[in-house]
């Protein structure tokens, strides 16, 4: 009895253990993931406006209609990057996701307090090179660390009502995306 019990017992582990790696490492299998969908359209290192998606036709899964969107695909390998975003009359916000997607760190108009969205976007090697300014408060400064070198920067504006779908497009149109230069 014991015997089919440690059996048992040993599966359900083993089990368990295969299902974890196997759900954890998918993503990274998938060779038609986000950034692959968008790397046709989208140049490295500049913002560009995202088509409106129809029923039948949308470059990612689960866009809504009612927002305008722009993304950038950026690569911090030339250094890092500056990201300037118009805010909108609805609403505007600024998401950040990884090379496989895995978002990381998002942002909208109501928490920036400003008409504009301005960061940078470095890795903890870049931002550990700054020198350190006692006029720029953090306040002023918001930076913003990547994980990995490669990502995705989307910008979207809500457009509350169909006829206000070129206020959004103008918005998200107005956002910048591109390495700073070195001082």
């Amino acid at each position: 009895m014991i015997r089919w019990f440690v059996m048992i017992f040993t599966g359900v582990v083993l089990g368990g253990i295969v299902h974890l790696v196997t759900i954890l490492y998918l993503p990274r299998t998938a060779s038609v993931d986000a950034y692959a969908r968008i790397a046709p359209i989208a140049p490295v290192n500049a913002m560009t406006p995202l088509p409106q998606p129809t029923p039948e036709k949308a470059l990612m899964p689960f866009m809504d209609p009612a927002f305008a969107g722009a993304v950038c695909r950026y690569d911090l390998s030339a250094g890092p990057m500056k990201l300037t975003a118009p805010v909108s009359q609805a609403y505007t916000s600024v998401s950040f996701y990884t090379r496989y997607g895995v978002p990381y760190y998002a942002i909208n108009d109501r928490a920036a307090g400003r008409r504009v969205i301005e960061l940078d976007l470095m890795t903890p090697a870049q931002h550990a090179q700054v020198p350190e300014d006692e006029e720029v408060t953090a306040a002023d400064r918001l930076i913003v660390e990547s994980p990995t070198l490669t990502g995705l920067i989307l910008v979207r504006a809500l457009a509350p009502e169909p006829s206000l779908m070129a206020m959004a497009q103008r918005a998200v149109a107005g956002a910048t995306c591109a390495i700073q230069p070195n001082p």
